[in-house]
């Protein structure tokens, strides 16, 4: 059966892709050169003499997340009625020293659960044309991404992040017309709540995941979904915040706050 006329379309997505592509590469040069700043070893120099200090770790964290979508919007995408869910890890390491006051962080994410609950047919711009639904598992991997980190070394530190990569899921998303493989692009701010040295919880409500396939087939409808994104951080390096700071996190504050509390 032949498609409608979608050149206009094709051209518009396209160049909103490379729009949105081009400013991520542009971000990671602007903040490369900066790379060498945030890893120089502390040195003390006297007269004639200079005396090196051991190198401190690189602040890294493991994060344990999840992700629930609760609403879409058409703004790269034109897809409809579905709703995403993942489960994952992400690796985030203080690599390009800071930015605008914030503490800037290379980020990585493999997502091995992915659920978009999504009717069973839909026409060529994703929206549903029957109320039947199903759950179309996937996985993805998001190797490019940064955060930007304010108050780091505080017990509440807001964050700026966006991740890019790739998702694929078993079977066609969001129109059998269109493809198994998705250009993905997440964009997230939130808040990061200290609770031991070690330990943080993350608080991430106004999020958004994007998926196209970037019209590498004539069909693209994409999703552009509103997400709340929950994590529990592990810090794996760097100086440990109670030594190298008077902070304490939310749980230790409360102690000493409420001495009488078990």
């Amino acid at each position: 059966m032949a498609l409608p006329p979608v050149q206009n379309r094709v051209r518009r997505f396209r160049r909103t892709i490379r729009v949105v592509w081009f400013g991520l590469f542009a971000s990671f040069c602007v903040f490369g050169a900066q790379v060498g700043h945030s890893q120089d070893s502390e040195e003390a120099v006297s007269p004639g003499i200079a005396v090196s200090q051991p190198r401190r770790p690189v602040e890294s964290e493991l994060v344990v997340e999840g992700l629930a979508s609760y609403g879409h919007y058409k703004i790269f995408a034109s897809g409809s009625g579905a709703k995403l869910y993942t489960a994952g890890l992400e690796y985030d390491r203080h690599s390009w020293g800071y930015f605008l006051g914030a503490r800037m962080d290379y980020v990585a994410e493999v997502l091995p659960v992915i659920l978009l609950d999504t009717a069973v047919k839909s026409d060529i711009w994703g929206t549903p044309t029957t109320t039947a639904r199903h759950i179309v598992p996937g996985v993805g991997f998001s190797p490019i991404g940064f955060r930007m980190m304010w108050f780091s070394d505080k017990a509440w530190k807001p964050y700026l992040m966006a991740k890019g990569g790739m998702i694929v899921f078993s079977s066609k998303a969001m129109s059998q017309q269109a493809t198994y493989e998705n250009f993905s692009l997440q964009s997230a701010m939130g808040l990061q709540a200290r609770v031991t040295p070690r330990i943080d919880l993350r608080l991430g409500l106004f999020s958004d995941f994007h998926f196209s396939n970037a019209f590498i087939v004539p069909v693209n409808p994409g999703l552009d979904v509103m997400n709340a994104n929950f994590a529990i951080s592990y810090h794996l390096g760097g100086p440990r915040l109670e030594a190298s700071h008077g902070h304490h996190g939310i749980l230790r504050a409360m102690a000493i706050r409420h001495p009488d509390l078990p």
